[in-house]
Parts: structure tokens; C-alpha cells; sequence
């Protein structure tokens, strides 16, 4: 999806690549279809119009722009994104990013060639119609990786050891709003991001930086801001529990609280944002997992992994549990079945896979691999993802950082104006709006 420019200071995007050909069908006969009589069609009021333009999907839209000058200004007009705001649909995709492996990251120096990369794209997926879009981000600056996302909005995060700069960024828009560094320098912190209409709140746990050879899970800090004027930066929230071992990662946030997975044995960290609390939660089997990870879906924390168990009654599986509500139970909802979960171990061969989450569709992505499985809560039913026809994941060419990339994917809700970014860019405090 490529920019063009405009009289305004954002390049905004306005045609998407689809791996699929729509078939559009433009004609100027209106003769040959009665139902599209242009008699009917052309009398429709403006107003019923636009309300169907503002329901369009994201590619749908950026294809009609091309109809008429009218269509093609819409997008810059206020009382359409108003309208937008209050009919369009809240769509279940993901958003995946090309990144490098976690031990490339921490062991990157700055000379590194991901500081050079050219701009950034990104690869839009449609779960329900199975269909893939490649996303430019061409405002993306060298040294960041996307670290979180939510409300239609992600998160990018500085690479390099230190103070972390943070930008939002809504993809579909190509926009970018840069927020106050955090205070605590530190490496590959776990980090949690919950936006809504009015409010945003940013988390950021553990990887202190001790020293520049040492680092310790010890503290979190995190950032507050809403539409009713309290805010807070980067306000140091409480202790982390002793002997806690995260990982570097994204956090889920369910509920008032937010959520990471702890290491050796696993266990769950939550921490909860109104009583400025952490705790500690049991896994399931936490013995026996395998590749475990958190998501979220519609409202409830669901932990995925799979189960090796020595036992031989006990066969090797991939399980999801979701918390209950009294916050200690774990209830088991979902196991693969055995015939495609063989087929998954012998694809996956030990190498891990990262789940992600959204709506009624859980995305399981097999590291170092173009190979993903989808699925779906609803029909409870598990299917082969369509490789993403714009990344070539078979690096035969001796470069080391393209064979060390892998698939990373997002939550992304793709909505073409976010009210709480209208909030951050009101406001009178350090925010910065980023511009090329």
C-alpha cells in the first residue's frame, strides 16, 4: 500500500496489494443489470451513501476512492470520520511484521544493518476471508520493533539498551505520535498496551539494565493518560515478585489487569492496575509445557502450549485453558486434534511457535517457518493458514540477518481514525507528533 502526497504533512495511504484479484466489474451500461439501474442508484441521498462507504473494509474503501473526487476527499473530511467513528465495525485481523529472533536482538550492536533497513511493511490478514494485504509504513524510523498493539493502534519500541522511546503508530494511516522515553533504562522489557476511546494505558516490566552487562527483573513502571485530564508518566508501579523470571515479550492486558508468563517452573504474572499489585498465578500442567503463551479473547485470558508429559498415557498435545473468573482456576477449552497436531510437531521440529489472538480467532505461527495454523472459537475448527505470498522465508542466500527474521504477529483492529489520538495531540504535555 503506497503513500501519496498530499497539501497535509501525513503521506496517507491509498490502494492495497492483495494476494487475491478482485473482480470488479465497471461498467457504463446500467442496462445490463437491472438492479443496478442508475435511475435507483443515483438518487440515493449523500448522507445514506457515505454511511455505507464508512462500512466498507479497509481495501474496499481504498479501492472506492478512486470513483470520484468526492470519495477520494472523504478521508479528510470531519464530519465522515465522525460517522466513521460511530458505524464502522470492529474488524478481528492481524497485523505481522517481519523481526529479527529475540537473540539477535539483545546481542545487536549498533552498527547492526537493522539500523539501516529500508522502510518498514507490514502484512495485513483477514481471518474469516483468508485473505492477505501488504501494508507499507514508510514513517517508521530505523532502531524500533513493534512491541504491542491494541485499539487499532501499535506500538513501536527503541531496540538499543537504555531509556526506551516509544511511538504509536496506526498502520493503515501511516501516522506516528511519539511518547515520553521511559525513566528506568532497560533491554528487552515485557511490555503491555490497552487503549480505548478515552484512555491509554502503557506497561513496561523487568530487563533492568543493572549494568551494562547485567540485567534483573525488578521493577515496572507504566503510563497513564484519559480523556478526563489524570494523567501519569511513567510513574513507578510496585516490586515485581521475588525471583521471578521473564522473558522478553508482549503482555495481555483482561480486565483491569495485565498479564505475562513466568519462567522456571512457568507461572503467570498479573498485575493489576488499580491496586498497583502484582501476583503470581499457577499454570496448568506448568511442568509439562511447552512454547506457552497468553491471549486475549473477547475478554477472557486463554493460555495456549503444548503438553509433552514422559507418561505414555499421557499423549503430547496442544492445549488451550482460560482463567476463570475467580482468578486461580484454569479450566482446559480447546485440544488440537492428534492427527494435526502430529502434523504440527513434525512441521514444527522443536524450533517453538507464537500464538496470538483476536475476536474469535487464534493464530498459531511456527517459528523460522511460513507455515501458521488458524483457529477458530467459534466453529471450533482448526485450519492451515495460506502462506503470506510477500515474504520469502526461504533465505538460501548466505545473509545472516534475513535467515534470523521470522513472523511476528498482532491483534490489529484496522480502523482509519482513533479517537484517543486526537486526546494525545490535544494535549499540552512533551508529546511530540512525528513527522517525515
Amino acid at each position: 500500500m503506497e503513500p501519496f502526497h498530499t497539501p497535509i504533512t501525513i503521506p496517507i495511504p491509498y490502494t492495497f496489494n492483495s494476494n487475491i484479484n478482485p473482480n470488479i466489474a465497471a461498467s457504463t451500461n446500467c442496462t445490463i443489470n437491472p438492479w443496478m439501474d442508475c435511475r435507483i442508484w443515483s438518487r440515493l441521498p449523500q448522507s445514506l451513501i457515505d454511511r455505507v462507504i464508512a462500512s466498507l473494509p479497509p481495501p474496499a474503501f481504498f479501492r472506492s476512492r478512486a470513483v470520484c473526487k468526492r470519495w477520494y476527499g472523504l478521508i479528510f473530511s470531519t464530519t465522515f470520520i465522525e460517522l466513521y467513528l460511530q458505524v464502522s465495525p470492529s474488524r478481528h485481523w492481524f497485523l505481522f511484521f517481519k523481526q529479527q529472533t529475540l537473540k539477535n536482538c539483545i546481542y545487536r550492536n549498533n552498527s547492526s544493518s537493522s539500523h539501516h533497513r529500508p522502510n518498514c511493511e507490514a502484512y495485513l490478514f483477514d481471518p474469516e476471508n483468508s485473505k492477505w494485504y501488504r501494508l507499507g509504513v514508510p514513517l517508521i524510523p530505523p532502531g524500533v520493533s513493534p512491541a504491542s498493539s491494541s485499539g487499532g493502534l501499535i506500538c513501536f519500541v527503541s531496540e538499543d539498551a537504555g531509556s526506551k522511546s516509544i511511538l504509536l503508530c496506526n498502520p493503515l494511516m501511516g501516522t506516528l505520535i511519539q511518547l515520553p522515553s521511559t525513566l528506568r533504562p532497560r533491554l528487552c522489557p515485557s511490555i503491555g498496551l490497552t487503549i480505548t476511546n478515552s484512555s491509554i494505558d502503557l506497561l513496561f516490566a523487568g530487563d533492568d539494565l543493572i549494568s551494562p552487562y547485567a540485567v534483573k527483573n525488578l521493577t515496572s513502571e507504566s503510563f497513564h493518560i484519559d480523556g478526563g485530564g489524570f494523567y501519569s508518566i511513567w510513574g513507578t508501579t510496585a516490586s515485581l515478585p521475588r525471583l521471578c523470571s521473564l522473558e522478553s515479550g508482549r503482555m495481555v492486558h483482561v480486565e483491569g489487569r495485565f498479564y505475562c508468563m513466568n519462567y522456571s517452573p512457568f507461572s503467570v504474572l498479573a498485575y493489576d492496575v488499580g491496586l498497583n499489585q502484582w501476583g503470581k498465578i499457577q499454570a496448568p500442567m506448568r511442568r509439562f509445557l511447552r512454547s506457552p503463551s497468553l491471549v486475549e479473547s473477547h475478554g477472557k485470558l486463554i493460555l495456549v502450549a503444548a503438553v509433552e508429559k514422559s507418561k505414555l498415557n499421557v499423549p503430547k498435545s496442544l492445549r488451550l485453558w482460560t482463567l476463570q473468573e475467580c482468578g486461580t482456576l484454569w479450566v482446559e477449552i480447546e485440544r488440537m486434534p492428534q492427527q494435526l497436531y502430529n502434523q504440527f510437531v513434525e512441521i514444527e521440529w522443536g524450533r517453538g511457535f507464537n500464538s496470538v489472538a483476536h475476536g474469535d480467532f487464534l493464530v498459531l505461527i511456527i517459528k523460522a517457518s511460513d507455515k501458521a495454523l488458524l483457529f477458530d472459537f467459534c466453529r471450533k475448527r482448526w485450519s492451515w493458514i495460506s502462506p503470506c505470498p510477500y515474504v520469502n522465508n526461504n533465505n538460501n542466500n548466505g545473509d545472516d540477518d534475513g535467515d534470523d527474521e521470522e513472523l511476528h504477529g498482532f491483534a490489529y483492529d484496522p480502523r482509519l481514525a482513533i479517537p484517543i489520538t486526537a486526546l494525545l495531540e490535544q494535549l499540552t504535555l512533551p508529546f511530540n507528533s512525528f513527522t517525515a
